[in-house]
């Protein structure tokens, strides 16, 4: 059991759209939860940093990328519960979304493989619902 399993609070995690064109940056999670799963890049908030200080951290992790203006976006809160009721893991995401300026994506910690995904056609990266919200939300701010 990870120190993130049935937490006493909620974490905060933190997301980041990238947009290049009509392609938005995904990471394949290479660590639980959802290992081998989709995504967009980010992670945990750490104690004593700024939501935009981690959201630049883990994308430079992540992916090997830096970015410019990051547009506050949208929240989610996921919260899975267990078999009896309690509370396994619960996130409150911030999500941010940038323009891609330069560089190319290269997987770093905690994912598997990373890709520009065309925007319309996201279909085979079976994206959580929240994930495909977030980004067409992001469009409308940086595409």
């Amino acid at each position: 059991m990870s120190d993130r399993e049935y937490p006493a609070r909620p974490i905060v995690g933190i997301g980041i759209v990238v947009i290049k064109g009509g392609q938005v940056l995904l990471c394949r999670r290479g660590k639980p939860p959802n290992v081998g799963s989709w995504t967009l890049p980010g992670g945990a908030q750490e104690v004593g940093e700024t939501c935009e200080a981690a959201a630049r951290r883990e994308l430079a992790e992540e992916t090997g990328l830096t970015v410019g203006t990051l547009h506050f976006t949208a929240y989610v809160d996921t919260i899975r519960r267990d078999h009896e009721g309690r509370v396994r893991f619960h996130y409150t995401i911030l999500d941010f979304a940038t323009r891609w300026e330069a560089g190319e994506p290269i997987a770093g910690s905690d994912v598997s493989e990373v890709a520009w995904a065309p925007l319309d056609a996201l279909g085979p990266y079976e994206l959580w619902g929240e994930a495909h919200r977030v980004i067409g939300m992001a469009r409308g701010l940086v595409a």
